[in-house]
């Protein structure tokens, strides 16, 4: 990910309005064209400098504007430029007329698409923007067919034809980019859902300083850099009883290992103390692992109470199973007023009670898309539908912190005034059992380290991902497993001292 992506992230609206205030304040808005057509120029030289020929496929308004400034630019600098319309010119008005003549006075070769391509080069697509708001239809569609099958490398315009600037969701087809170049700010649907996987790599230019204006961002990228000073230095007179004691709750029969990595998880982040409270069976292999937590058996949920007396944070749900076992459990921790994380199998329990359970302000939920799905009672489909919307509808419904995981990771609440925050880190390598275990653990331990549930969530997002990061630096994606990132999670929770 380029480090020198902005901070806020706008909707498809939003930037409509920048766009539309810094032309009011006097930078016209075929001076933005071409600031945006020397933008991608720049992008699409530096990945490759000896391609030689483009071809540029152009539709309507805007988008297809700055596709005829790139010809323009591609044909001063001598390369064989061919512009493939698939809007007839005489539709196009305003900035986009005027950039199709600049091309044409430049003799750029402009032909009406026919549904092929050339062998070689670098593809534009500067077909469609962010004003798509339903299935692409043709000829687009079978523009974005030729194109995702030829085999050639791909820039995307602003963002590929046929996603969702808003939602990341592909409207029936979309373009699969090498490199997208966005301008004015970020938009959501380049960022989660599947917006990462059309986008590849992901270029800002912000063409110009944004007036100052009441333009209200949609979400904020998560930065470490934001979070280093959440957790206060240490005195040198610390003592264990200063760092919280969290208490892991999970591992029903044939599931100790969830409840361990979150357990070794917590103590690597800092937690002073931690105890796990488990079935029996796993009681004795937890000090061979991890000599430091203090396990006990819970076979009886009555047992749970004076464990519970003694915690600072509470984390449930990893291995919990489903059953009276687990039930009991998950309302012995309701009903007290602790800081707490609930994942897993306690969000599927959650999610089958009849009246929606207001978890409170320092409380954590961290879904995935299916589990989310039941807490919201739809299905998968709809959450990744609209990713943004589902979690501040988590966050509100349950009164909590919501993380709704996956590819561009997003933590909302709880309540208001602050932005849901967006992760835009981590890769593929990290879809492996008992990550989300891992994740419990590092929130647990910031809760019992005494930070409030929202920085908690958002802090542990990043660090999670960071460490995924790293693993994958280190080896390589595949084959990661949950354990490798308990030591990069540490390291960058250290980050400031080193």
């Amino acid at each position: 990910m380029r480090p020198d992506l902005p901070r806020h992230i706008y909707s498809a609206a939003a930037t409509r309005e920048l766009d539309a205030r810094i032309i009011a304040a006097g930078t016209p808005g075929f001076e933005l064209m071409q600031r945006a057509a020397a933008a991608v120029w720049r992008e699409l030289r530096r990945r490759w400098p000896d391609a030689g020929r483009l071809t540029v496929l152009c539709g309507g308004g805007n988008n297809g504007g700055d596709g005829y400034l790139v010809a323009r630019l591609a044909q001063r600098a001598g390369w064989a430029v061919q512009i493939l319309v698939l809007t007839p010119p005489q539709r196009l008005q305003g900035d986009a007329a005027q950039a199709w003549s600049a091309a044409r006075d430049a003799g750029v070769d402009i032909a009406p698409w026919q549904g092929a391509l050339p062998a070689d080069g670098v593809i534009l697509d500067a077909m469609l923007g962010t004003g798509l708001q339903s299935a692409v239809r043709e000829p687009f569609r079978s523009a974005i067919a030729v194109v995702n099958t030829s085999g050639l490398p791909v820039v995307a315009v602003d963002l590929p034809s046929g996603l969702n600037a808003d939602r990341g969701l592909i409207e029936g087809s979309a373009i699969r980019a090498d490199l997208t170049v966005t301008f004015i700010a970020l938009k959501p649907g380049l960022l989660t859902g599947q917006g990462p996987d059309q986008t590849g790599e992901l270029c800002f230019a912000a063409l110009t300083e944004a007036p100052e204006s009441s333009v209200m961002p949609q979400l904020e990228r998560l930065d470490l850099a934001d979070y280093q000073d959440s957790l206060a230095p240490r005195p040198r007179a610390a003592h264990k009883g200063m760092f919280g004691h969290l208490l892991v709750i999970g591992g029903n029969h044939g599931m100790g290992g969830a409840i361990l990595l979150a357990a070794e998880t917590a103590l690597r982040c800092g937690a002073g103390k931690v105890s796990v409270a488990t079935r029996s069976e796993y009681v004795a292999p937890m000090p061979a692992r991890c000599p430091e937590v203090m396990a006990r058996g819970v076979d009886d949920p009555a047992q749970l109470a004076p464990l519970l007396d003694q915690a600072t944070a509470v984390v449930l749900g990893p291995g919990l199973g489903s059953g009276s076992w687990a039930e009991q459990l998950l309302n012995a921790v309701l009903e007290r007023d602790l800081p707490r994380i609930l994942d897993a199998d306690a969000l599927n329990a959650i999610a089958a009670a009849p009246q929606p359970i207001q978890l409170g302000s320092r409380s954590v939920i961290t879904p995935h898309p299916a589990e989310a799905a039941r807490l919201l009672a739809c299905n998968t489909a709809d959450i990744q539908a609209d990713r943004l919307t589902a979690v501040e509808q988590l966050a509100e419904r349950f009164g909590c912190a919501a993380v709704l995981k996956g590819v561009g990771s997003l933590v909302a609440g709880p309540g208001e005034g602050e932005l849901p925050g967006l992760c835009l880190h981590g890769n593929p390598g990290m879809a492996s059992a008992g990550m989300g275990d891992v994740l419990s653990g590092l929130i647990g331990a910031l809760l019992a380290q005494r930070l409030d549930a929202g920085t908690a969530a958002r802090y542990a997002v990043l660090l999670h991902a960071l460490a995924g990061d790293r693993a994958a630096e280190q080896g390589g994606q595949l084959g990661i497993v949950a354990s490798d990132l308990i030591s990069s999670i540490r390291f960058y929770l250290n980050l400031r001292d080193i």
